[in-house]
């Protein structure tokens, strides 16, 4: 058992720095070849710090542990908006004024609801999985039309100027983007062998154990990233990672395992954890523009409410799987 904890914790260390490394290097490799930095931002970055998710969620469906995949997924979404989010708000309230980002929560609610569809039949599909990842692709068409439009006026415009590296050579880049890449495959191998295991010592399924643990881990590189944006006063990045992060959760984390292995979803996924992702991200767009206005805030009250909330979620799962 002991040797199970060991993996899963080397195996998170391993993933948050082969996410940043990852990171480093495909968005300085992407202003290098003249790519602005907004649009460097929604789409290299926010695919980069998924990539543990999909990484994870891809090698649990080929062992053969399906739950997991699906449980990462819901989980990271919930995680991202109530722990991130909510963490994020009690170090410094968060204010929003980005108008992309006001563009894209209506995205992240019409693939929540594809998803939703898709899944609702009790079964993910090669067919869904396949519909799945080219909304991916539709996903990342929209966003850089909407960075292409806003970039001007943006605030997050000038705030991922001044995060991605500007200088850095092209060969470092590449170096950066390789090593991370093959830390993100060793780190999510590792995370998976013990989270299967410590999911069999306790006698719980793969879907809890995707729903928490994992979902967590996974989940640390954008709370160490929000939290270092909005100690830098670049809120909308700190809320632009996450809206993008869920994005690419429900299309790409969703859609790999369609592709390499179909399965049950099990019912509970969608009684209970897609409500909750879904009532999750209706109260973070609500937070993030004040019900109607243009721009919101969420305070530090906010945030508790958003942590409450999360760890409510924790507990009653604490509590039903015991």
């Amino acid at each position: 058992m002991l040797l199970n904890i060991l993996a899963v914790v080397a195996g998170f260390a391993i993933l948050i720095w082969g996410a940043e490394r990852f990171v480093l290097g495909a968005s300085a490799t992407a202003r290098n070849l003249g790519v602005p930095p907004l649009i460097v931002g929604l789409t290299v970055v926010g695919f980069g710090t998924s990539a543990p998710e999909m990484l994870v969620s891809g090698l649990a469906a080929w062992n053969g542990n399906p739950g997991i995949s699906v449980g990462n997924a819901l989980g990271s979404n919930i995680a991202n908006i109530g722990l991130v989010i909510g963490a994020t708000a009690l170090v410094a309230p968060i204010s929003v004024h980005s108008n992309t980002l006001r563009r894209e929560f209506p995205l992240l609610f019409v693939f929540m609801t594809l998803a939703l569809l898709l899944l609702i039949d009790g079964y993910l599909s090669l067919w869904d999985g396949i519909i799945l990842i080219i909304g991916m692709f539709v996903m990342l068409f929209w966003i850089t039309r909407i960075a292409l439009r806003s970039r001007v006026t943006d605030p997050m415009q000038k705030e991922f100027a001044e995060e991605i590296p500007l200088h850095m050579p092209m060969w470092k880049a590449g170096l950066w983007l390789l090593l991370g890449l093959a830390l993100l495959l060793l780190g999510s191998r590792l995370v998976v062998f013990g989270a299967v295991e410590i999911a069999h010592w306790l006698g719980i399924s793969d879907l809890i154990i995707g729903l928490t643990v994992i979902a967590i881990g996974t989940s640390l590189p954008e709370l160490a990233a929000s939290i270092m944006c909005i100690l830098k006063k670049e809120d909308d990045i700190a809320v632009g990672n996450v809206v993008g992060s869920n994005m690419f959760n429900l299309l790409a984390v969703m859609g790999i395992p369609g592709l390499i292995m179909p399965f049950q979803v099990p019912s509970e996924a969608l009684s209970r954890d897609f409500v909750v992702m879904f009532g999750l991200t209706i109260a973070l767009f609500a937070m993030s523009f004040g019900l109607g206005g243009n721009h919101g805030r969420i305070t530090r009250l906010k945030g508790t409410a958003l942590l409450v909330s999360f760890f409510a979620y924790m507990l009653y799962l604490a509590l039903y799987s015991a």
